[in-house]
């Protein structure tokens, strides 16, 4: 009974990984170590004597702590790539924040400019001249 629900549960997790993926709700690099650990799930689901014999190749004597030692690895990886990629969104929003105050203070710096031309009276405004040469036309 519990192959059947565990290999159930993994049919179930590719087909939300697929949906995931089909929305962009989770992207490519993410979703093919989804789909590598729900597929190997599956095959684990579907011939349950294959844990036994790799639990044997490789010395464990219950096939079930190699499981869990195969999943604190992985998850011990994902981790640390999960870590990696916060450390570049990191950099990636401060570099933004800092492009974002020098954009705010030149637009500040340009409306305080606009503002102070717009008081002081122009002189030699190309709109006084060219209004100034029509009159002499008429």
């Amino acid at each position: 009974m519990t192959v059947a629900a565990s290999l159930v549960f993994s049919i179930f997790m590719v087909i939300v990984v697929l949906i995931m993926l089909r929305n962009g709700r989770l992207r490519e690099k993410y979703a093919i170590l989804w789909l590598v650990i729900g597929g190997l799930t599956i095959i684990l689901g579907l011939f349950p004597r294959l844990l036994n014999w790799a639990a044997a190749l490789v010395g464990v004597v219950v096939p079930s702590n190699l499981l869990f030692a195969l999943s604190i690895l992985l998850l011990v990886g994902v981790s640390l790539h999960v870590s990696r990629e916060l450390t570049i969104l990191e950099d990636e929003t401060r570099i933004l924040a800092e492009e974002v105050a020098i954009l705010r203070s030149s637009v500040e710096q340009l409306q305080r400019g606009a503002h102070t031309e717009a008081v002081v009276p122009d002189t030699g405004s190309t709109t006084q001249t060219s209004l100034q040469a029509r009159e002499e036309d008429k």
